[in-house]
């Protein structure tokens, strides 16, 4: 009966957050605020780097590459887990479909880590040869290490769903999360995943480790520059254009460690749970904020894209 079972139609559905219809439309409503402020925050980057001609660097430039990441990151989980949320019934995804969404996550997930790890290395150059930044940074080297991440991405997401949808699911299943995530996705299979495992732990030592580790070396580089800069504005202004960035890397690489780079035998779903919230709702939704209120240039770039605005909705009421 299980054998006929694995090749017929499998259908996952999540588990709900609390059995409370309240409780529920809290959580909808935090959820759904959250998404939103993601949205607009980094479409508002996008949208003042590319109507500033003086942030045309490539520092924004990679700034924005981050901020469309992160619109596409926090879409492949938000609509479903709102409708998840907001339905009195149980929302059943195929097998196709949760695939799918795995495959986006791994995808825009790990393209990010990566492009934190291009942007770190960019601090580098500017930070410790200033003077040979723009014959290093090229744009064609800048269009080439955004172009790299993404296909890096691609290639540890195709190769890590494929591998875990090919295992046998044998009925419907719940999976302990409100999307699908590689770990409660490999616990409902019905055969050993040991080499599945193995597998995720390469791909996340690839996407998290060797990144965080270039990301640490550049930075070691970049303090000691800094405090041979003898004035102290010299400093706080070289400080500042990294100060963000660490920031946002500390809260991306701190969440999702605590998920996939421990073993799975320890993994809880209970905390998966909790840690998931933080790196798929709340670091999105952060990101932007950071980088607007901490980065001057920017913070004033999008004061005059405001003003802007308001100038014109003021002439058109007129």
């Amino acid at each position: 009966m299980e054998e006929g079972n694995q090749t017929g139609m499998v259908l996952f559905h999540f588990r709900p957050f609390s059995k409370l219809p309240e409780v529920q439309m809290l959580i909808f409503v935090l959820f759904l605020m959250m998404y939103l402020v993601s949205i607009g925050g980094n479409m508002s980057i996008v949208l003042t780097i590319w109507i500033n001609r003086c942030l045309h660097t490539p520092m924004y430039f990679f700034l924005a590459n981050l901020a469309s990441l992160e619109i596409f990151y926090s879409s492949t989980i938000a609509p479903l887990t709102l409708a998840s949320i907001l339905s009195t019934e149980r929302t059943v995804v195929s097998l196709a479909g949760c695939g799918a969404q795995m495959f986006f996550f791994i995808f825009l997930g790990s393209a990010d880590c990566i492009l934190l790890a291009v942007m770190a290395y960019d601090r580098f150059v500017a930070i410790c040869h200033p003077l040979r930044y723009t014959l290093i940074m090229s744009w064609q080297l800048c269009v080439q290490l955004a172009l790299g991440s993404l296909l890096l991405g691609f290639i540890l997401a195709m190769q890590l769903t494929v591998l875990i949808f090919q295992l046998p699911f044998c009925s419907s299943k719940e999976i302990s999360l409100f999307y699908c995530d590689v770990l409660p996705v490999m616990r409902l299979a019905c055969a050993d995943t040991h080499v599945h495992e193995a597998t995720l732990f390469v791909v996340s030592v690839i996407v998290l480790t060797i990144p965080f580790l270039l990301i640490t070396l550049s930075y070691v580089f970049i303090v000691d520059a800094i405090l041979k800069i003898r004035s102290a504005e010299g400093r706080h202004k070289a400080f500042s254009t990294c100060s963000s960035h660490l920031t946002v890397v500390l809260l991306q690489y701190g969440c999702t460690s605590l998920i996939y780079l421990c073993p799975s035998s320890s993994y809880s779903p209970e905390r998966g749970q909790v840690v998931s919230v933080v790196y798929t709702f709340i670091t999105p939704m952060l990101n932007p904020l950071i980088y607007s209120m901490r980065n001057r240039e920017l913070k004033d770039a999008l004061r005059r894209v405001i003003m802007k605005l308001v100038l014109i909705q003021t002439q058109e009421a007129l």
